[in-house]
């Protein structure tokens, strides 16, 4: 009888090296929280993590190049001396990299005078029975490796993905064995590391040359002998070889790995699993790899009890410190104990993630560190999964009995509540106080909400949710929601969840909420932020929930005549392109453009960009083509228009609420570094109006009946902004005496008269006046003032700084400071950091500098109107059945106001909002009223 053969155990040998730099290069500028570099270990984490998965690898042994010289050195100084050094950044991570796998119990494995490729090299020659060898390297020169027991796993493209080389694998690559890689290189050389090869032999050339000879020692020795084989082969190439033998012989030297470096390798201290979770936590969180960590790999042995911590699906039983309220009588003791505190954390529990959409499930408190208690604010309900085990929810009476004729009595819950002496704290407060505020309990005073805390401490910063922080600040891994409504088609909503389930997640939510809250306060002050946390951004939380609950009303019926209408007009303009194309083409494919445009047509590629499919088509592109061919202007056209069929003349009418009649859009203060409030589900900030089809589009967003719309908007606030902070004279002369900012700056750069200056002129004057304060280079400022020559471009910026000197000192001066603190800051202490100001990489830096000059202008705008809208709630409010606030966009507020009234709310607003922050020169607001959003007239106040 046969016996089955024993599967070989595997051991994954990685190039450290090589999976940090594909890591660092692959990744855009990434860096925690603090401002760490941090682009390099994502990358080579997700890669290892990802060999991790595929390989499953029973040993591991990771090895890392030692700074300075090697052998190879000695035998040709030249060896990779032209290679261009990576920048700092990168050689900075290498440490926290190597903290990475000591995490996981992994043996490093590095020597002086060698390369990880000898180290390697040696490992996998190391006489190992049974053993499979898989080298995991972005690397290519560790196919010459590859045997019978060794294959060679690396990355081809990005962080993901990969392919495992064995020996058919390189033979259909490169149509040789791993055997003949060195002679290969030997031949053709290698740039990259300075290896000279044979000059004048290429790739072609060195693939046919070992296919008819092998080992290039053995081409030498038939070439030298004069041999029937080598003699077909052409004069000038057997001189070319001949000539540059001893370079031949040297590349095949240097390129050849040394398998039989002096180190000591035992195979027993590379076994993988039984690992110290803790210490992987620990790392896991000091770089902030929250996205990584289910990846982390379960460990073996004896820590294995720490398993919970890093699956959390596992967690369902409900803990004895968080309590599920399942009687009246605990319910009035719970109110009891939460009248007698100073403050408690709030987090509640609903059917959907849209407030305006959600009902209200439960609710979880915690006013202790590892306590929380969760009260179902639903009546029992028959099952709603069917063949579901009866209710839901438990079926209880107030005296905890099972009868199902009455659920809790939340009247004292609701009490405390809206009870202003009590502190109330959450996280992402909006949500939470909406869907509550819609249930008919006003949830106040809003103390705390963590989620702006920890925005305010690192704008521009990643993952400010709950779970995020919890595991960035405290190590610990929240329940996923997923872990109890399950992903994708088998998603069921949280209402058919066991409750002792749902309790033990509302609670964990509640509990890390209220610690989160001790935590963030004491930094929120200790950094100096509370004035601004307290007095702006914490309160606006109810002001924007209460602006989504009023919502606008949508037109439905005129947004479906327009899309009719532009619908006609795609067709149109398609007709007219296929024929400029010279035939039909997919329009909406970039592969089919390119085709079309530069092999069909043959357009000119100058100043084109490339991506990896190829030459771009992207809009800024064709932008850059608009006079090279009249299908281009069409084009952009087509593009413009059908953007703005998908984006909103057809999906809008789709997001009007059905029982409100209204589109509820979602603000959301912590997305924009500058502090700028952004929106979503629908973005209302982004229609474009200067287009006719744009403007047109908020035509559709009307007044009730009785009302109309009234818009007050800041005129030219970030310039006033600019000369308010740089204190440039001739700019706040000009705003004082109230002249037009863009005529003035057209008569200095065009050195015109102010009679001279037509709409051209000025439009250009404006795109420089704002254009400049955010790095707008001479470049890019053709490309927004068709015709002009960039010599010209670079004159008009020239004599824009010679005008305005007090802005061009500020600019630099803003640059320097920010480049010295390690981040900038606005008047009010608003904050970002941006560490990337002293970055060895040019781009890197150019765009943390753009940052450092647009933040204190654009934070300090946005803080105007945040402080404005404060204002207009405190003094008018923001549900006033006369006056409703409904809409934040950009510099403007949108109200609708009854009316009879309009004028008299536009006159206090004006006051209002021109006031909110006093800056050294004047500001001023315009108003505009309208039945609709689109067709406003102004009006004089």
């Amino acid at each position: 009888m046969n016996m089955p053969k024993e599967k070989s155990k595997k051991l994954m040998i990685v190039d450290g090296n090589s999976l940090i730099h594909r890591g660092f290069h692959a990744i855009p500028h990434l860096s925690t929280s603090k401002g760490e570099p941090s682009n390099g270990v994502y990358g080579f984490v997700t890669i290892f993590f990802n060999a991790l998965k595929k390989i499953e690898p029973d040993y591991i042994a990771v090895a890392f190049d030692v700074p300075g010289g090697t052998f190879r050195n000695r035998m040709y100084p030249g060896y990779k001396a032209k290679r261009v050094k990576a920048p700092q950044e990168l050689y900075d991570q290498i440490p926290k990299v190597k903290e990475f796998v000591k995490s996981l119990g992994l043996p490093i494995f590095e020597k002086p005078d060698y390369e990880a490729d000898d180290l390697i090299g040696t490992i996998v020659k190391h006489d190992q029975d049974g053993i499979k060898n898989i080298i995991v390297t972005g690397d290519m020169d560790s196919l010459q490796l590859v045997d019978d027991h060794t294959t060679v796993f690396t990355t081809i493209k990005g962080l993901t993905e990969v392919k495992e080389y064995d020996s058919d694998a390189v033979l259909l690559r490169y149509g040789f064995g791993p055997e003949y890689v060195v002679d290969y290189k030997a031949l053709r050389g290698d740039p990259s590391d300075n290896i000279p090869g044979v000059a004048g032999i290429g790739e072609k050339g060195a693939t046919e040359l070992i296919k008819k000879f092998g080992h290039i020692e053995e081409l030498y020795k038939q070439l030298e002998a004069e041999s029937s084989k080598a003699g077909r082969l052409p004069q000038t190439l057997k001189a070319k070889l001949l000539a540059h033998k001893k370079d031949a012989i040297l590349s095949k030297k240097l390129a050849t790995i040394n398998t039989n470096s002096p180190i000591e390798f035992d195979l027993a201290n590379t076994e993988f699993g039984n690992y110290d979770v803790a210490a992987a936590l620990n790392f896991m969180k000091s770089m902030e790899f929250k996205s990584l960590l289910d990846k982390l790999p379960k460990p073996n042995g004896a820590k294995k009890k720490n398993i919970e911590q890093i699956d959390p699906s596992a967690k369902v039983s409900l803990s004895k410190h968080y309590h599920l309220i399942k009687t009246q009588a605990e319910l009035d003791s719970l109110v009891r104990a939460l009248k007698k505190q100073k403050g408690f954390a709030v987090d509640t529990e609903t059917t959907s993630q849209k407030e305006m959409e959600a009902e209200l499930l439960g609710i979880s408190v915690s006013y202790k560190k590892g306590e929380a208690y969760y009260i179902p604010a639903t009546p029992p309900t028959p099952p709603l999964i069917k063949g579901g085990k009866g209710g839901v929810y438990p079926l209880f009476s107030k005296e905890g009995g099972g009868g199902r004729s009455a659920s809790l009595d939340l009247a004292d819950l609701k009490k405390v509540l809206m009870d202003k002496k009590i502190e109330k704290y959450g996280h992402n407060m909006k949500y939470d106080y909406l869907v509550l505020n819609l249930a008919g309990i006003e949830l106040e005073p809003l103390s705390f909400d963590t989620m702006i805390a920890v925005y305010l401490l690192n704008p521009g910063s990643r993952g400010y949710g709950l779970d995020d922080q919890v595991f960035r600040r405290f190590g610990y891994q929240m329940m996923p929601i997923e872990a109890l409504i399950g992903k994708g088609a088998k998603q069921i909503n949280l209402s058919q969840v066991p409750i002792e389930q749902v309790s033990q997640y509302a609670c964990e939510d509640a509990d890390y909420t209220f610690q989160l809250f001790e935590t963030l306060s004491k930094e929120i002050k200790k950094e100096k932020l509370d004035k601004l946390f307290y007095d702006i951004d914490n309160p606006l939380v109810p002001v924007l929930g209460l602006m989504e609950k009023n919502g606008i009303i949508l037109d439905s019926a005129t947004l479906n005549r327009m899309a009719k209408h532009v619908e006609k007009d795609l067709i149109a303009l398609e007709d007219k392109i296929h024929k400029l194309g010279k035939g039909k083409f997919n329009i909406a494919s970039p592969q089919q453009l390119k085709e079309i445009l530069f092999t069909k047509l043959e357009l000119s590629t100058v100043d084109i960009k490339k991506g990896k499919t190829g030459l771009s088509t992207a809009a800024s592109e064709l932008e850059k083509m608009k006079d090279r061919h009249p299908i281009i202007p069409l084009l952009l056209e087509y593009r413009e228009l059908a953007k703005l069929k998908n984006t909103y003349l057809d999906a809008l009418p789709g997001l009007v609420n059905g029982k409100t009649g209204r589109i509820h859009t979602s603000y959301n203060q912590t997305i924009a570094a500058t502090g700028r409030l952004s929106s979503v589900d629908p973005n209302l900030q982004n229609i474009p109006i200067r287009s006719e089809v744009g403007n047109k589009i908020r035509e559709g967003f009307v007044a009730e009946s009785g009302y109309e719309l009234l818009s007050l908007d800041y005129s030219q606030i970030e310039l006033r902004v600019v000369a308010h902070l740089s204190g440039d004279k001739t700019m706040k002369k000009i705003f004082k005496e109230g002249k037009d900012i863009h005529t003035a700056t057209a008569m200095e750069i065009f050195e015109k008269n102010e009679s001279e200056i037509d709409k051209d002129d000025r439009r250009y004057a404006k795109v420089v006046n704002f254009g400049v304060l955010y790095g707008l280079s001479a470049y890019g400022l053709t490309q927004q003032v068709p015709g002009i020559t960039r010599e010209r471009a670079q004159a008009f910026i020239d004599k824009y700084f010679l005008a305005y000197q007090g802005v061009s000192k500020y600019l630099k001066e803003i640059v320097q400071t920010a480049r010295e603190k390690g981040y900038v800051e606005n008047p009010l202490g608003r904050r970002r950091h941006l560490p990337e100001l002293n970055s060895s990489q040019f781009q890197v830096r150019a765009a943390a500098e753009r940052a450092a000059i647009n933040m204190p202008i654009q934070s300090l705008a946005a803080d105007i109107i945040k402080v404005a809208m404060l204002d207009v709630a405190r003094k008018i409010g923001v549900e006033n059945p006369e006056c409703r606030m409904l809409l934040q966009v950009h510099d403007e507020l949108l109200f609708e106001v009854k009316t009879d009234k309009v004028r008299e709310y536009a006159v206090k607003i004006k006051k209002l909002m021109e006031q909110s922050i006093e800056l050294s020169v004047p500001v001023i607001v315009e108003a505009k009223v309208g039945k609709n959003w689109g067709e406003m007239e102004e009006m004089r106040l």
